[in-house]
């Protein structure tokens, strides 16, 4: 009687649920290593874009900065102007006031169009590759059954005859 044929021991026997058992913990323990890697791609992704969302923030604060100092100097040269219009003056000082409030301008739009961009970038500040990971891990687990493997056998060379006839 070959070895296989017997019915399996009682050591065999209480092995088989041990090494379920086995199993069962180590696929926890990977489940949970994975969600909390996942939790960490997320807290890392949520960082990076709320990075360059407070980026673009700042950035636009500084472009509203520009544009009300266009405005103050905009009033101080529209101020000198009526200053200049008013009888028994001789400046043209207000000329000054107005090519600094359009550099201010020219600032400000840039600024505001640098924010505009990082903002665009950046909102909303969601873990993309994270929520795309667990998708993936979703779709694998509640998969109706193993995907076929393409069974693939190892084939030998033929082997050469010895020369000199069979042997």
């Amino acid at each position: 009687m070959s070895e296989s044929s017997l019915p399996p021991s009682d050591g065999q026997r209480s092995d088989q649920p041990q090494n379920i058992a086995t199993a069962i913990a180590d696929v926890s323990e990977r489940a949970t290593l994975l969600i909390r890697e996942e939790i960490e791609l997320a807290k890392a992704e949520v960082t990076e874009k709320t990075t360059k969302l407070a980026k673009g923030a700042i950035i636009g604060a500084a472009a509203g900065i520009f544009f009300v100092m266009a405005l103050v100097f905009a009033l101080v040269g529209c101020a000198w102007l009526l200053y200049y219009y008013l009888p028994g003056n001789d400046f043209t000082y207000f000329w000054g006031f107005f090519a600094m409030a359009l550099i201010l301008v020219l600032l400000g739009a840039l600024a505001g169009l640098i924010a505009a961009r990082a903002v665009k970038r950046s909102a909303p500040p969601t873990p993309d590759m994270a929520i795309e990971e667990a998708r993936k891990i979703r779709d694998t687990v509640s998969a109706p059954g193993p995907a076929p493997i393409a069974a693939t056998t190892p084939t030998q060379p033929p082997v050469a005859a010895p020369p000199g006839g069979e042997g």
